[in-house]
């Protein structure tokens, strides 16, 4: 049980041209949580961007998508199972042989280590409305692109519930298309920004225009250095565009402020340096995404972090390409669970959930890829097919529950899993905000 701690009441004040509503800052707990915690970290991996079941858990690698007789898993760090033997496409050019895979990191499989729900239904066959199941343990299938979440997100019940700060709940996301800066919090009247996610996209904000525009971190004079200052307003409205809105700032106290842009600095000197933790193999965005979600980790030990990879929605247009990226997203998962391990204070502290944020087709579209294999879109019944895995502190190890005929579980399970790790699971599940079908997987077992 955490050490309670007096909340803090602090007015904003009115200014030229703006008006900030007086909020109650949640750097204590607001509410006393009502549950014991299983473990004092979670890590949350929204999984990939639309991951077949048919390549993933089933391990029919060529067998069940372009009719060849060559089935094997190649998710061998969160999997059991043994590889394919022949047509191997996964490895990674210019690191590794084509036909190379990458070789496993963990000893054990997450599998081994925890519990996988194989058989689980998603919400939605779209990306955004997955996602959206995924953070708020609900499963409004009409939530649209450039909408910010209308229910809670799990950012916000964690913060509001438990009494984490800002700088100990982190969204990682792998870019800014697709609205994905919106999720980390919604417009649900009690919740909303006030306690909302620290949200970071490494890979734009550590891009070539985030050095030229905010490695220094200065301070520029508003007299003097007007053109310093419209160059990173515009790299900043450009970076953001496709959100469609003006987002209200995540409230951080001045103190973290300054350790964020602290983080930042070090950031920025450790990609010059070449010293980010990135995974042995890092030659796509997601593995990047990865390696900066471990330094965020390490420097802030968040009690809540979510990741999201997507480098596997390649399957509309490349099978290929789609095996590779499914291969180094596996990779990514179990560098990031074996890096965890070396964190003080998550190391044995943390637990570890895994889950697409949706499937895809059963049948093939029309495209073939360079090796004449077909690709995959999403929109059928086979989408809402998913997985989820789940590893760490207080979870069984070793343990399968359901299977493809007898499936278990909903994308929306994810939300209320988290609380009850974190210990307010009695508080989300009565809010009346959830999927009516939604449950912590603890309860599924």
């Amino acid at each position: 049980m955490m050490k309670r701690r007096d909340f803090i009441k602090k007015a904003a004040i009115a200014t030229t041209g703006a008006f900030a509503v007086p909020y109650i800052l949640p750097s204590g707990r607001l509410f006393a949580a009502s549950g014991s915690q299983l473990a004092e970290h979670v890590v949350y991996v929204m999984f990939a961007g639309g991951v077949r079941q048919q390549e993933s858990v089933l391990q029919g690698y060529l067998e069940r998508s372009q009719e060849i007789n060559i089935p094997g898993n190649i998710m061998t760090n969160m999997l059991n199972g043994q590889a394919p033997t022949q047509k191997i496409v996964y490895g990674t050019n210019g690191v590794l042989e084509g036909d190379t895979p990458i070789p496993a990191i963990l000893s054990q499989t997450l599998q081994q280590q925890g519990i996988l729900f194989p058989e689980v239904k998603s919400s939605a066959p779209g990306h955004y409305g997955g996602l959206n199941a995924l953070l708020q343990g609900n499963t409004l299938v009409s939530q649209g692109l450039k909408q910010k979440p209308v229910n809670p997100t799990i950012f916000e019940y964690t913060r509001r519930h438990l009494g984490a700060s800002a700088s100990k709940v982190w969204f990682v996301g792998n870019g800014i298309g697709n609205s994905t800066p919106l999720l980390n919090y919604s417009t649900y009247p009690e919740y909303g920004a006030q306690y909302g996610a620290n949200f970071l996209a490494p890979t734009v904000t550590f891009g070539g225009q985030g050095v030229e525009h905010l490695s220094n971190a200065k301070i520029y004079h508003p007299d003097e250095e007007l053109a310093p200052i419209y160059q990173m307003k515009y790299f900043l409205d450009q970076s953001f565009i496709n959100v469609g809105a003006t987002l209200e700032g995540v409230h951080n106290t001045d103190e973290e402020k300054q350790d964020i842009k602290l983080f930042m600095k070090s950031m920025f000197e450790k990609s010059q340096a070449g010293a980010i933790a990135f995974p042995p193999v890092a030659d796509n965005g997601d593995l990047a995404t990865i390696g900066y979600t471990c330094e965020v980790m390490n420097w802030f030990k968040p009690t809540l972090t979510v990741v999201n990879m997507s480098a596997v929605d390649s399957c509309h247009s490349s099978f290929t390409g789609y095996l590779k990226a499914l291969h180094r997203a596996d990779h990514a998962v179990g560098y990031l669970w074996n890096y965890i391990q070396q964190i003080p204070g998550m190391a044995n502290n943390t637990v570890l959930i895994v889950t697409p944020e949706c499937g895809r087709n059963l049948a093939h579209n029309p495209i073939a890829d360079e090796n004449d294999w077909y690709a995959f879109d999403h929109s059928d019944e086979n989408t809402q097919r998913i997985f989820t895995m789940m590893a760490g502190p207080n979870v069984p190890s070793n343990l399968v529950i359901g299977s493809e005929a007898n499936p278990v579980g909903i994308s929306a399970d994810g939300a209320p899993t988290i609380a009850e790790v974190l210990g307010f699971k009695s508080e989300i599940m009565s809010s009346g905000l959830l999927a009516g079908d939604a449950m912590s997987l603890f309860d599924r077992i």
